[in-house]
């Protein structure tokens, strides 16, 4: 399946811009949190040979989304919600919903740029390290087994 091309600098475009609406209500906490990942989205657009700066940026876009659903869950306007306090609240949960999204097309972008899989479980996936295996109709002794000498042990 092809994936769409979505460029890194339209995903912090939109999270930038609702990130800035939503801090119309959700000040603080919320706004240091996304605008630090934002600025690692930014570093991942100047460093595009960047394992780590992307790797980073997907990291905080993961913990961010935790993070936005406590201070959603928290700081969300009661009973006194304006028109002004609806949009932004609606801003941060349309930012919220778009995370995932988001998460998954950075993780391409990741693997694209030669990064190894964040998330390996053995039974969902093959195994990385294949250099110990030997099949069993192999008639030659692994490298290490080799270079040891038998010697046997007296009762």
């Amino acid at each position: 399946m092809e994936l769409p091309a979505v460029n890194l600098k339209a995903i912090l475009l939109v999270h930038w811009l609702l990130t800035t609406w939503s801090c119309l209500v959700f000040q603080g906490a919320y706004a240091w949190a996304n605008f630090t990942i934002l600025a690692l989205g930014v570093w991942a657009v100047a460093q595009r040979d960047s394992i780590d700066a992307i790797s980073m940026f997907l990291g905080g876009l993961v913990v961010t989304i935790f993070l936005d659903i406590i201070y959603i869950g928290i700081f969300y306007p009661g009973a006194s919600l304006t028109d002004t306090g609806r949009f932004s609240a609606g801003m941060a949960i349309l930012s919220l919903l778009l995370k995932p999204v988001s998460c998954f097309f950075v993780y391409h972008m990741y693997r694209e740029r030669g990064g190894e899989r964040l998330l390996c479980i053995g039974f969902l996936g093959s195994s990385q390290d294949h250099s110990a295996y030997q099949t069993i109709d192999s008639s030659e002794a692994p490298a290490d087994l080799e270079n040891r000498a038998y010697v046997p042990r007296g009762y």
